[in-house]
């Protein structure tokens, strides 16, 4: 199966100059991969022409002449940018003419965008953000990050759906196990809405397991949790705080004096395995989940590694054909109080 992939490669902190060396990674190790680099042509030839290319024949540059900025408001971005290079990207997905798009651009531009030409899945209400994050005995894929910061019961059902089916599908686990981050275990506890979604979940035809809490993120077993964006977005900047302050402490104290020095040059082989462990480089790639398109969201300063796993989880998704699974799923639950939602420019 050949897959196209479009890239928005001035999206992000960087641009072009991790975008393209990306885009030729994933070429080099994806035979069956096509790439449509979206941009300012001279800009994107001028950067082709520092790296050796061997994939032309696989390699398209499509011409774009305006750029989303990181600080644009998404209703910007919607109605003054039609010809930016994160339009034309997710325009080729609906156009058929790729079957995934990639942006590291700015997420609520690039949310409002893809939610307006591709609009939601028949029967989602609203589109989450997913990504994995690594744990104690693997990773675990968390949603919505971010794409929603009040949802309702059905809301929230929809996500651990759509994420049992992403996680069923790209890592063939035959029934991931789902969890509802909650303040408790117990049925009681929580407010209303996160008490209704997780009856709902439990009619839902997924390996529901129950409420979860914010401690079950790292030390479950759990393939999926679900939860609102607000939570989401607040315990994954958490995280990623918790992870500097770690690295900054562990470089001061080895620091400190020759005898820490020395001690540091001894544990730097269990330092090194911790950082690969805990590196977030290798989950970067988020989805955009419940679109009629695959979409995938990187980082904003993301590295050439980094972003190229951002391309290798799009092509992914196409390879599973995650969309078509879900709406199968979708096509046998009852979702009678939900109507979908759609932007308007």
């Amino acid at each position: 199966m050949a897959i196209t992939i479009a890239i928005d490669a001035h999206g992000g902190d960087t641009g072009v100059s991790v975008t393209v060396p990306a885009a030729l990674s994933a070429l080099a190790s994806k035979p069956d991969l096509s790439i449509i680099l979206v941009g300012q042509q001279d800009v994107l030839d001028s950067e082709l022409d520092r790296h050796s290319n061997n994939y032309s024949d696989r390699l398209e540059v499509q011409h774009a002449s305006q750029i989303v900025g990181m600080e644009e408001s998404p209703s910007t971005a919607l109605r003054g940018k039609k010809d930016s290079s994160m339009r034309i990207a997710i325009n080729l997905v609906k156009d058929g003419r790729a079957n995934a798009c990639v942006s590291a651009g700015n997420t609520g531009a690039l949310m409002a965008t893809a939610r307006f030409v591709l609009k939601t899945l028949s029967g989602i209400k609203r589109p989450a953000i997913i990504t994995a994050i690594p744990t104690m005995h693997g990773h675990v894929h968390l949603l919505d990050l971010g794409a929603n910061v009040d949802s309702s019961a059905e809301v929230l059902q929809q996500f651990g759906i759509m994420g049992s089916i992403l996680v069923q599908s790209t890592e063939k686990i035959t029934a991931p196990k789902v969890g509802l981050l909650n303040i408790g275990h117990e049925d009681v506890k929580g407010n209303e809405t996160v008490k209704a979604a997780g009856e709902l979940l439990k009619k839902s035809p997924i390996n529901y397991v129950g409420f979860v809490e914010g401690d079950d993120i790292f030390t479950s077993d759990l393939d999926v949790i679900a939860c609102d964006g607000f939570v989401g977005n607040v315990s994954l900047k958490t995280m990623e705080g918790l992870t500097q302050m770690i690295s900054s402490i562990l470089k001061e104290e080895f620091g400190k004096n020759i005898f820490t020095k020395i001690s540091g040059l001894l544990a730097i082989p269990v330092i090194k395995a911790l950082r690969s462990r805990f590196d977030n480089r290798r989950y970067n790639g988020a989805t955009l989940l419940g679109l009629g398109g695959i979409v995938i969201k990187s980082h904003g300063s993301a590295d050439i590694y980094a972003y190229t796993q951002a391309i290798h989880e799009a092509y992914r998704e196409v390879q599973y054909q995650v969309i078509d699974e879900i709406e199968k799923v979708l096509a046998k639950t009852d979702f009678s109080n939900t109507e979908r939602e759609q932007d308007i420019e």
